[in-house]
């Protein structure tokens, strides 16, 4: 390490005794000859010149010159032994000490000594800066601090604190969005926004540097908050994270967290969430900040290695320059900022295009009588089974176990003189928020967000309940074991009674997110609702929860006659596998999916097949496909829907619509948006459009 300062001349020592030249003319210091610069040397009158190469010899009584450092560096005025004076009686201090006597003194930072030892106590890199004389570092072993104490280990560790900052931040420049993206070449990029940035920091003075490098290290930081949400809600739901919609999950998000870890484990991540977005921003502040000081300090070196950088992000651009299929020019946060503000800017406007699709519907005029005609004194169940997507009957790991029990529960109804067909439908989610597919499926809209939902659910648009409701001839029943809060979207769907977790006298243990198993509440519904004498046949919503992730544990197929009041549950549950050893292994999700899929369809077929009758119709279906650690990053929305019946016209209604004879749809069949289902089914039955 050097420090470019300028040499001082020597005072004049000459007293006018006629001394000769070794006497009254000052030697440079060999320190710098040696380093290879030419110091601004007086020489006295009469002194012999020097010839190229010759080295310079110094007599011991010659007076020394200016002490250097052996790189070529001044270190400044080194003090002469106590009571030395000069020839001409000057103060000591005007006089540095001779080579000899530097060599006994403890070597000083910024000495060639001390550089060699890595004696720079700050550890900063002072390359193309300037120490003013005066403004040395301390002696090491003469200050008190840990830095004097161990300048080789400050130093290395300022180093390491300087490669850090710089790889948070160039990984914060590159850092994808999605899990998948994760790989060598995507951080083997020159990002244009460093370029830029580097540039800028050049030339700006001090104190706007460190404002504008505060204010962009917390822009990054905040951006790469965003990023990992994004990384979070791609692997979850399919997804990026939406600035205006999302912030209301987290309360559900929590919920889950509660439900899987115990409210202890998810009061703990929570905290470290929390922590993580702190230390994100106040890291990625201080890590540009640094990384600004440091062009600062060494703006030669940072300019040219600018230009390069500049240079070579052009040449790769213009060239398309790729590295196992990546472009090696960046210019990914700026790709990033504009996507962010694009997916406002159409979030803000679907919000007012869906308030005049919703307003229009081909059956909001039609009459009572007109509606559903074909299947009067027919009773209705609707079921959704969570999580239930085309990934459960076609993934190489799921598919095997999941097909065995359609085949098996497939036997099952036709023993009791049940028939089925089955297609498929694109769910307007993925991954969670059921909520979504359930008002797509039953509204004929394509509910895709949160705003969407609260503005259909605030409305009258017609659902398929509330067409059965509407003709007068049902009772409408809901059995929600999900709903664990008020729930104002009833009046909405046309649900006359719910029976949601509360309701349905379970007193077992929760399995993980799910209230109860499904097993307990289809027998709740049978002993509660389906079972009694009614006066008008009923159309009922059932939502089966437990193949809710993280499907562990699940529950097991018990006797009919045990089930009780859920107590016989607590054995299974606590005999069960843990969250935790399920939710981080993609094969195990997988299994234990394609397991909780297959207790969810059998108690749905066991139960129809024991209390169904020749006029039940059967609708039952997924709400979205599992999460991209079941279903696959690139994975489709599909879900399977099936209509079983007794009564065969029930199925020739829908003999044009080319689905699958039994439980299983073929990989060829129809694939349809779950918002057009509502359409389909009202006219397929009889109903007639009146806009």
């Amino acid at each position: 390490m050097s420090f470019n300062t300028s040499s001082r001349q020597l005072p004049n020592t000459d007293t006018g005794s006629g001394t000769g030249p070794d006497e009254d003319a000052a030697a440079p210091g060999e320190g710098g000859a040696a380093a290879g610069s030419a110091p601004d040397v007086t020489a006295a009158e009469g002194a012999a010149p020097l010839r190229c190469g010759e080295p310079e010899e110094t007599p011991a009584e010659a007076v020394p010159g200016e002490g250097a450092d052996a790189d070529g560096t001044d270190s400044g005025t080194a003090a002469d032994p106590a009571g030395a004076e000069a020839p001409d009686g000057t103060d000591a201090e005007a006089v540095t000490s001779s080579p000899e006597d530097a060599s006994d003194a403890p070597d000083a930072p910024g000495t060639a000594a001390g550089d060699a030892a890595g004696g720079n106590p700050v550890g900063e890199d002072t390359a193309g800066g300037e120490v003013p004389p005066g403004d040395e570092p301390p002696v090491p072993g003469g200050g008190s601090g840990w830095r004097d104490r161990h300048p080789v280990a400050a130093r290395a560790l300022a180093r390491t604190t300087t490669l850090a900052a710089a790889a948070f931040v160039l990984f914060a420049l590159l850092m994808p969005s999605r899990a998948d993206e994760f790989r060598p070449a995507e951080f083997l990029r020159i990002p244009v926004e460093a370029v830029f940035g580097a540039a800028l920091l050049i030339v700006l003075p001090r104190r706007p540097r460190i404002a504008l490098s505060a204010l962009a290290g917390l822009v990054l930081g905040v951006l790469t908050v965003l990023n990992i949400l994004d990384i979070g809600f791609n692997e979850y739901l399919g997804r990026g994270f939406n600035l205006v919609l999302d912030w209301p999950l987290f309360r559900d998000t929590q919920a889950y967290l509660e439900d899987t870890f115990g409210h202890g484990g998810a009061l703990g991540i929570a905290a470290l969430a929390v922590a993580l977005v702190i230390a994100i921003l106040v890291l990625m502040t201080l890590s540009v900040v640094r990384l600004g000081d440091l062009v600062a300090r060494n703006t030669a070196i940072a300019t040219r290695t600018t230009l390069v950088l500049a240079m070579a992000w052009v040449t790769c651009a213009t060239l398309g320059v790729q590295y196992t299929g990546v472009p090696i020019a960046s210019e990914h946060v700026a790709l990033v900022v504009q996507d962010r503000a694009a997916r406002v800017r159409k979030t803000l406007r679907d919000e007012a295009e869906f308030v005049r699709i919703s307003k229009k519907d081909v059956f909001a005029n039609t009459p009572p009588g007109e509606l559903l005609t074909d299947l009067r004194g027919k009773d209705m169940i609707i079921t959704f089974i969570e999580s239930y997507g085309r990934s459960a009957v076609e993934d190489p790991v799921v598919a095997p176990g999941v097909e065995a029990t359609l085949t098996a529960e497939n036997s099952k109804l036709t023993r009791a003189g049940f028939a089925a067909k089955s297609g498929w439908l694109t769910s307007a989610t993925y991954g969670g928020n059921s909520w979504l597919g359930h008002s797509t499926f039953l509204s004929g809209l394509w509910i895709s967000n949160q705003q969407r939902y609260r503005t259909v659910t605030a409305g009258d648009h017609l659902t398929l309940i509330s067409a059965f409701k509407k003709t007068g001839d049902y009772d409408t029943v809901g059995i929600m074991p999900g709903v664990q809060k008020g729930w104002p979207e009833q009046k909405f769907y046309g649900i006359d009674k719910v029976y949601d977790a509360f309701h349905l006298g379970y007193e077992g243990p929760k399995f993980s997110w799910s209230p109860m198993p499904d097993q307990y509440a289809l027998a709740a519904f049978e002993r509660l609702v389906h079972g009694r004498k009614h006066d008008k046949p009923l159309m009922s919503t059932i939502i089966l929860t437990s193949s809710h992730q993280p499907w562990a544990p699940i529950p097991r197929t018990v006797p009919e006659d045990q089930v009780g009041d859920g107590s016989v549950y607590d054995a299974i549950e606590k005999a069960g596998k843990k969250p935790g050893g399920i939710i981080t292994s993609s094969r195990k999700s997988k299994v234990e999916y394609g397991k909780a899929i297959s207790y969810s369809v059998t108690s749905l077929i066991d139960h129809l097949v024991k209390h169904g009758n020749e006029n039940t119709v059967l609708v039952f279906l997924g709400d979205h496909q599992p999460m991209a650690r079941v279903s696959g990053a690139h994975a489709s929305r599909d879900v399977p829907v099936s209509i079983v019946a007794k009564d065969p016209a029930v199925l020739d209604k829908i003999a044009d619509w080319g689905w699958t004879d039994g439980l299983r749809p073929g990989h060829d069949a129809p694939v349809w948006k779950m918002s057009s289902f509502r359409d389909r089914f009202l006219t397929a039955y009889g109903s007639t459009p009146r806009p």
